[in-house]
């Protein structure tokens, strides 16, 4: 503990909470990590630290869903196993394959072409724009509440919710706004585009952990930084948690509009003086 400054442990624990606050709302968690490091000289030390934090994000998010879930799995598993097969576990088995459809093309781009987007789309003023672009995109869906639900899904539907999380591998592009949108966008009602949006996060997340985690063993600043990073990754554990059941709330009263009016102030701000 004394070979960190009290500023070393402030700024990993500040961090953490942004990182982790940010995650789950339609506001892009990566861009504000590139905007506060660009204008309040907050440096991100390696790959590690995001692995830490989004970790963290996971880890609230399945909590949330535990049962939601076990269900999935045991009615997935049962469609596969019994004789008799009930509405339920068609349901669920289905919404896997969606999950799995959908789970595609971010995965694909991140594999064969994560690195060149983010040296194509980098500097904090693409930021900006790419807040603004995730701005209008929730002002134009901010009153829509479709009637489809999850028995009511469809390949094609989880093609275009995927393809959408895959234009999430942009800078400044929100994940859960770009699947939101896109799920409202096709008729999906509210609370089943919100737990479709996030069902996604868990299986781009987990391959996206699982193809760094050399990075993370070979990190050199890994032993000495532990301590930080393991304050930052209970900061975005707590504040991922809030911020997702906040989230809910804001969703089921219809509230996006909110998220948008932020996306374009922040994105001009940016902008501006970035």
């Amino acid at each position: 503990m004394d070979s960190y400054s009290i500023f070393e442990i402030i700024k990993f624990i500040f961090l953490g909470l942004l990182q982790g606050f940010t995650e789950p709302i339609p506001v892009s968690s990566s861009g504000h990590l590139v905007i506060f490091q660009h204008f309040f000289g907050l440096n991100i030390p390696g790959l590690s630290f995001e692995l830490f934090v989004n970790f963290a994000s996971l880890l609230a998010v399945i909590f949330i869903y535990r049962a939601d879930l076990l269900k999935l799995i045991k009615n997935g598993l049962a469609y596969l196993t019994v004789s008799e097969k009930t509405t339920a576990m068609k349901k669920d088995f289905y919404f896997i394959l969606y999950l799995v459809v959908g789970t595609i093309p971010a995965a694909l781009l991140a594999l064969f072409f994560e690195d060149q987007i983010a040296s194509i789309f980098k500097g904090v003023r693409v930021i900006g724009f790419t807040l603004i672009i995730t701005g209008i995109a929730l002002w134009l869906i901010r009153n829509l509440n479709g009637r489809k639900a999850e028995g009511e899904l469809t390949f094609k539907d989880a093609l275009i919710v995927g393809l959408s999380q895959a234009v999430a591998l942009i800078p400044g592009i929100s994940r859960s706004g770009a699947t939101i949108v896109s799920s409202l966008a096709i008729g999906m009602n509210r609370e089943t585009a919100f737990k479709f949006s996030f069902f996604l996060y868990i299986p781009i997340s987990l391959g996206g952990m699982v193809f760094s985690v050399t990075d993370l063993v070979n990190d050199p600043n890994l032993g000495k930084l532990i301590l930080p990073y393991a304050l930052a990754f209970v900061a975005s554990l707590v504040a991922s948690y809030f911020s997702l059941r906040w989230f809910m709330d804001i969703m089921k009263k219809g509230k996006l509009g909110y998220f948008s009016i932020y996306c374009f102030i922040v994105g001009t701000l940016v902008i501006i003086f970035g």
